[in-house]
C-alpha cells in the first residue's frame, strides 16, 4: 500500500499540493457538473476511517443507490475490517487507499465523505472541489476563517454541492421551531443563549515517540507544523491544541451555535468578546476548558457558555432523542435558549425538541425531536441529482464557523473586544487579530489564494 509523503508530494509538483493533483483535475468525472439520474448509483469515497467517519459511511449505506468505491486513510489499520463488511453490502469491492489522491483522480467517483481531523477539513474539500466531487464535509468546516472562504470559493467556481455535517439543519423539529419564531409567537427576541456545558478530564501530553509504522505521520500533519510523534495528539488529544482545532466550541458547540444563527436569521455580528480560559485543570490543553463568549449583532446578543470539566451535565441521551420526551433543561449540557419579549423557547439538537415557556413555568407550545442523519444524508443525495444548494451549503457553514473562529481569535489574545465586519471578513483595526484569520500552510499542503 503506497504512502502519501512530503518527499513524494514535492517530486511529483514543484507547485505543492494542489499543482500535485493538476493532471487529475484535467480529467473531469464520469458526469462532470451535471446531475446523477435516478436509476444510477451514487458513487462514493470515504477519506478518514475513524469513529464518525464509520458512522457517517453506514447511514449512507441505508440508501440503496449509494456504493463505496474507496476507504482512505493514512493509517493502514484502519479501514480492513469495513472493506470485507462492504463486500456482503454491494456489488463492489471498495479499495482500501491511503493516498487521496487515489480517491479523487478515478472518474467514477460523484462524491466524497470528509471525516479527517478539522485541521485536513479545507484542504480536503477544496481538492474534491477541484477533482469535480461533490463533498459531505465534517463539522467544523474550516480551521480559520481565510480557509472557510476559499472552500466556499471553491464550491462556486467548480458548482460542487458541499454539504456540513451541521445535521441540525435537516431536523424537522428545528424547522418546525423557525416557523413558530418566525410567527412573532415570542415576540421580539433580543437575547440568545448557547450552551456547551460538558463533563471532561485534563489533557496531559504524553512524551514524543517513534510513529508506528502503519501510520503516515507527515501526511497526518497535513498544513500543520511538523513536529515529533505524539500518541497523546493523534489519538484524540488534537481538539486540545490550536494548529489541529478549535477546541470543543469547533468540535460540538458549532451545532448550537449554527442551530441559533440561523433561527435568528443573522449572518455575521459586528462585535466579538471572550472570557475565560484554562480556570478547572492545570494541564497541557491550549484552548480553554472555561469559555464565555459574547456576540453584537444587529437586534440581537448571542452569548455562549462552556464547560470541559461539568460533571452534572449531560447531552440528550439516545432514549430521549429517540422518543416523545424532553430533557431535563436546566442539566443539558447542549441547549439553546431563545429570550422573547413574550415568550422563551428552549431547545436541543440532535433530537432534543423544544418547548415555549410562559411565567411560573408554563408551558404552550412543543415539538418531540429526533435525530437529523438520515435526513441530512437524504437531502445531501437529493442535492447530487439535482444540483440545487443543500440544508447545510458550505457558506452556511462557513458563517457559522466564523462564530467559533471569532470567540477563539478572542480568546487567544487574552479577551479582547474586536470589532468584525463581514463583507470583507476581517477585524477593524487589530493587525494581531487579522494575523489569526488564516494559518501558516506547511508545504506541500498550501491552499492558495486562488482555488
Amino acid at each position: 500500500m503506497e504512502k502519501i509523503t512530503r518527499r513524494r508530494f514535492l517530486r511529483n509538483s514543484a507547485g505543492g499540493v494542489l499543482g500535485a493533483y493538476a493532471g487529475t483535475l484535467a480529467l473531469g468525472t464520469r458526469r462532470s457538473l451535471s446531475a446523477v439520474s435516478a436509476n444510477e448509483k451514487i458513487v462514493f469515497g470515504l477519506v478518514g476511517c475513524g469513529g464518525r467517519g464509520t458512522s457517517l459511511m453506514r447511514t449512507f449505506l441505508e440508501r440503496p443507490e449509494v456504493e463505496f468505491a474507496y476507504l482512505c486513510d493514512v493509517n493502514s489499520r484502519r479501514g480492513g475490517g469495513l472493506v470485507r463488511g462492504l463486500k456482503s453490502r454491494q456489488s463492489r469491492t471498495p479499495k482500501r487507499v491511503s493516498d487521496l489522491r487515489r480517491v479523487l483522480e478515478d472518474k467514477d467517483v460523484d462524491a466524497v465523505i470528509v471525516a479527517t481531523p478539522d485541521h485536513w477539513h479545507g484542504l480536503a474539500t477544496i481538492l474534491a472541489c477541484q477533482a469535480e466531487k461533490d463533498i459531505y464535509v465534517e463539522k467544523p468546516p474550516s480551521h480559520n476563517v481565510w480557509e472557510g472562504r476559499k472552500m466556499v470559493e471553491a464550491a462556486r467556481r467548480y458548482k460542487r454541492v458541499v454539504q456540513c455535517g451541521t445535521q441540525n439543519r435537516s431536523e424537522a423539529y428545528v424547522h418546525k421551531a423557525l416557523d413558530y419564531i418566525k410567527s412573532g409567537k415570542l415576540g421580539h427576541i433580543p437575547l440568545c443563549k448557547v450552551f456547551n456545558l460538558k463533563s471532561g478530564g485534563p489533557h496531559h501530553l504524553r512524551p514524543d515517540s517513534k510513529q508506528p509504522d502503519e501510520l503516515d505521520w507527515d501526511t497526518w500533519l497535513g498544513p500543520t507544523p511538523n513536529r515529533p510523534y505524539n500518541d497523546g495528539i493523534q489519538h484524540g488529544g488534537w481538539h486540545s491544541h490550536w494548529v489541529f482545532s478549535g477546541g470543543d466550541m469547533a468540535d460540538d458547540g458549532i451545532h448550537q451555535l449554527d442551530i441559533a444563527r440561523w433561527l435568528l436569521g443573522k449572518d455575521y455580528p459586528k462585535g466579538v468578546y471572550s472570557g475565560g480560559g484554562n480556570l478547572a485543570f492545570d494541564d497541557d490543553r491550549e484552548v480553554p476548558d472555561t469559555q464565555v463568549v459574547t456576540y453584537d449583532f444587529d437586534g440581537v446578543v448571542i452569548t455562549f457558555e462552556l464547560s470541559q470539566w461539568a460533571p452534572y451535565m449531560s447531552k440528550t441521551p439516545g432514549s430521549i432523542r429517540g422518543s416523545d420526551a424532553f430533557p431535563y433543561w436546566p442539566q443539558n449540557a447542549t441547549r439553546v435558549e431563545f429570550y422573547g419579549t413574550k415568550e422563551q423557547m428552549v431547545l436541543g439538537r440532535h433530537g432534543g425538541g423544544w418547548q415555549v415557556f410562559t411565567g411560573g413555568g408554563k408551558v404552550i407550545a412543543q415539538q418531540y425531536g429526533r435525530p437529523g442523519d438520515a435526513p441530512h444524508r437524504d437531502n445531501f443525495l437529493e442535492c447530487i441529482r439535482t444540483r440545487k444548494l443543500p440544508n447545510a451549503d458550505i457558506e452556511e457553514g462557513h458563517r457559522s464557523a466564523i462564530l467559533v473562529h471569532l470567540g477563539n481569535i478572542s480568546s487567544r489574545l487574552g479577551g479582547r473586544k474586536l470589532t468584525f465586519v463581514g463583507e470583507t471578513e476581517t477585524f477593524v483595526g487589530d493587525e494581531e487579530a487579522n494575523s489569526l484569520l488564516k494559518r501558516t500552510y506547511r508545504k506541500p499542503f498550501v491552499i492558495p489564494d486562488v482555488v
